[in-house]
């Protein structure tokens, strides 16, 4: 079991959810989008999401800022944060204008809102699961997409529902989050996507 969630755990990691949400949003679309363009949004999102934030991870690691990739404490986690934010913003200004696709500007919108949101209440004291704020705004996305694009994708919502349970799940095992940490990081998610919606919706 704790083997399954650990998988879990990685599989639904907060660096995946913006590229996976972009190839989301290339599958489900019915708009025509040439592979330049996909290619032209998908590959420096992988890379300012997955690439950097792992180097980054290794770099703070090295220089003892951070201990573990769980980033357990509040302390370890600020910095972390704050980059991935930054980079959010970086793909907002720099990234999405060069191909400019509406949904995608307002789902990273809605995605450096959440992780700024998630920053500013590590000041408080206050750990929310960023796992689940990254699943709860990729589900909210998805039913937006639904509803935007008259499609039936609720094969893909009921999975991704099931997804949030298990990443849930497989926080409270590892003990990496307390039952309110990951209410807060859900309604964090769902809020952030569902915020946005009247911009383009």
């Amino acid at each position: 079991m704790k083997v399954l969630l650990t998988i879990v755990a990685y599989l639904f990691h907060p660096i995946l959810i913006p590229v996976g949400g972009t190839i989301a949003y290339f599958i489900i679309t019915p708009k025509h989008t040439p592979i330049e363009v996909q290619g032209g949004n998908i590959l420096p999102i992988f890379i300012l999401t997955v690439i950097i934030p792992i180097v980054t991870y290794l770099i703070l690691k090295n220089i003892g800022v951070v201990r573990t990739i769980s980033m357990t404490t509040i302390k370890e986690r600020k910095y972390p944060i704050a980059i991935q934010t930054i980079l959010l913003l970086m793909i907002l200004y720099k990234v999405i204008p060069n191909n400019y696709i509406v949904e995608l500007y307002f789902y990273f919108a809605g995605l450096a809102g959440a992780s700024l949101t998630c920053l500013m209440l590590l000041f408080f004291n206050v750990k929310a699961s960023m796992h689940l704020a990254g699943i709860g705004g990729l589900l909210m996305y998805l039913i937006t997409l639904s509803v935007h694009f008259e499609m039936n994708i609720i094969i893909a919502i009921s999975l991704f529902i099931c997804f949030a349970g298990l990443v849930a799940s497989s926080r409270l095992y590892l003990k990496a989050h307390t039952k309110p940490e990951l209410v807060i990081g859900l309604c964090i998610g769902l809020l952030s996507q569902l915020l946005t919606i009247k911009y383009w919706l």
